[in-house]
């Protein structure tokens, strides 16, 4: 989801859906009920509802089942299929223009219909509003425009093989060009009006009702609408799932809250949902910094990372070891950490240590720095440095240091911190937004490392040309085979030169009272909203 979307919050993604009228309140939706509603129990409380602002999870969590985009992800695959449009994209054979067959007969919450020109004003509102997420477009389109009725043609700036990924982005989806205007800053936070599913009732501080939208063109919802509720704590939503206050809880339980609900759940208390999510866990080596300038020494931290034992002490085995950038879901994932370092090979990162002139006389000192506001990256570090502590006979030592959340990310890029540790969601289903974000650098030398570009903005100031010109090459390669060993080789040479650690992939826990049915979570961990039901014996 983004440049830093990713390491403003450690939750997973919750989703909903909206209407064209809504009613500013405080009042709690209240608890279930037998009317076909289901309650939905989350943590996350939204900035804004308007998809042209909206980038941190709280609000992108709304966006996804309030809106349509062109494509969307089918439950269990990260490959995109037709939503508002009818067809895949046809490209030119530059690479550079993307013909878009779009679907009839759909209407906005508003009554407005929906055609070529409303989906060419929606996403030049996204670019042109200058909304936190307008770069993901602004970047590579140059043009968009509707080319008949029921045709769409986008024109780019340069070649971007993943692009059809961005258009399913939740907040490049169809608004009402009736009720948004274009220009700098003019958005509506408190509305949303589009062709989804459900229509926004009532948008409070506490609480947010979704009704189902008569006139949708797809499937209806399997319920009667979403009544969401935000909980203060963590705690406090637990507590509530557990006296059935609530149907359904998704972000964020801590956990050892997802492990007692897990306990719980082997008695028949209620159903776990669990699924492979993708946002990953990494630890920034920043190559400017000594001992780190040394490749060995960032080989041996690779080395010495024991990802079953941080599962374990951190996660209570709620993650999945990563042993690459690119995790486990896409199908050009090479486990390349492993096959070259394993997992807590002590004597690899001594070996590497000792070549580069390191003993337990001559340790090689390093500061690992986190957000003071996420547990799970404080615990990480934590338990880095008692392995260190334990098993490199002082070898290796680490300073754990954590910062205020805002500091943390503003001061990553200046190169004050020699190690870190962060969290990263995508801004779309692709292995380039875990490549290039992380690894391109558009000014810099192999003398003093990335001077402007991601790898600089995410904390390790890597520079290396073959890798630049492998990210350019992935980018405007449309075969899926030539493309895959594209990645094979940004993997391989990624676990030689070590800028990041991959340490861990999320998974996703869903907790549903019995009597609910249809909890579903598509690849970019939104709950999928429609497909929910819930019976009197689940209330």
């Amino acid at each position: 989801m983004t440049k830093f979307f990713s390491l403003f919050c450690l939750c997973l993604f919750l989703v909903i859906s909206c209407s064209p009228r809504p009613q500013t309140t405080s009042t709690s939706v209240g608890s279930p009920s037998n009317d076909g509603r289901v309650t939905v129990g989350t943590t996350l409380k939204p900035r804004t509802l308007d998809p042209a602002d909206a980038y941190e999870l709280q609000s992108l969590v709304l966006v996804y089942n309030m809106s349509d985009r062109l494509y969307t992800y089918p439950s269990g695959s990260t490959e995109i299929q037709p939503q508002l449009a009818t067809a895949l994209p046809k490209v030119s054979q530059d690479g550079l223009t993307y013909t878009i067959p779009l679907r009839q007969g759909v209407v906005f919450h508003d009554g407005t219909p929906f055609n070529a020109k409303a989906m060419e004003f929606s996403i030049q509102r996204f670019m042109q509003n200058g909304g936190k997420p307008s770069f993901l477009l602004k970047d590579v389109v140059d043009s968009v425009k509707a080319t008949g009725d029921s045709e769409l043609t986008i024109k780019l700036k340069k070649q971007f093989a993943a692009f059809p990924a961005l258009l399913a982005f939740p907040g490049v989806c169809a608004v009402s060009p009736k009720a948004y205007e274009l220009g700098a800053g003019k958005f509506q936070p408190n509305n949303f009006i589009g062709t989804g599913p459900y229509k926004l009732a009532k948008y409070g501080t506490d609480s947010v009702r979704f009704d189902v939208f008569d006139k949708y063109w797809g499937d209806k919802p399997a319920n009667q609408g979403i009544n969401w509720q935000i909980f203060s704590s963590p705690a406090n939503l637990f507590n509530a799932f557990k006296t059935k206050a609530v149907d359904v809880a998704y972000v964020s339980l801590e956990p050892i809250q997802i492990k007692t609900l897990q306990e719980s759940a082997k008695q028949g208390n209620w159903q776990p949902i669990t699924a492979e999510g993708s946002a990953v866990k990494f630890m920034a080596l920043n190559r400017n910094q000594k001992p780190l300038d040394n490749p060995a020494v960032r080989g041996a931290i690779a080395a010495l990372i024991d990802r079953s034992v941080i599962n374990q002490r951190v996660l209570y085995n709620q993650a999945e070891a990563l042993y690459s950038m690119v995790p486990t879901t896409f199908d050009v994932y090479q486990p390349v950490f492993k096959d070259k370092y394993g997992d807590g090979n002590v004597d690899k990162a001594k070996q590497l240590l000792s070549s580069a002139g390191f003993s337990n006389s001559n340790p090689a000192r390093v500061q690992i720095w986190h957000s003071s506001t996420s547990p799970t990256s404080a615990a990480a570090a934590q338990t880095i440095k008692a392995l260190a502590d334990q098993k490199m006979d002082g070898m290796l030592q680490f300073e754990i240091s954590p910062v205020e959340s805002a500091t943390f990310f503003k001061d990553i890029s200046k190169g004050l911190y020699p190690a870190s540790i962060f969290d990263w969601y995508p801004d779309f289903l692709d292995p380039d937004n875990y490549i290039q974000p992380f690894l391109e650098c558009q000014k810099g030398s192999v003398a003093k490392g990335c001077e402007d570009g991601a790898s600089k903005t995410q904390g390790s100031f890597y520079y290396n040309e073959n890798i630049n010109k492998l990210i350019a090459q992935e980018r405007r390669e449309q075969n899926p085979e030539i493309r895959k060993k594209i990645f094979t080789d940004i993997q391989a040479q990624v676990a030689t030169d070590v800028p990041y650690v991959p340490l861990w992939q999320s998974k996703d826990y869903v907790f549903a009272q019995n009597g609910v049915n249809g909890v579903q979570l598509d690849p970019s961990q939104f709950l999928i909203y429609k497909t929910i039901s819930a019976t009197p014996t689940g209330k």
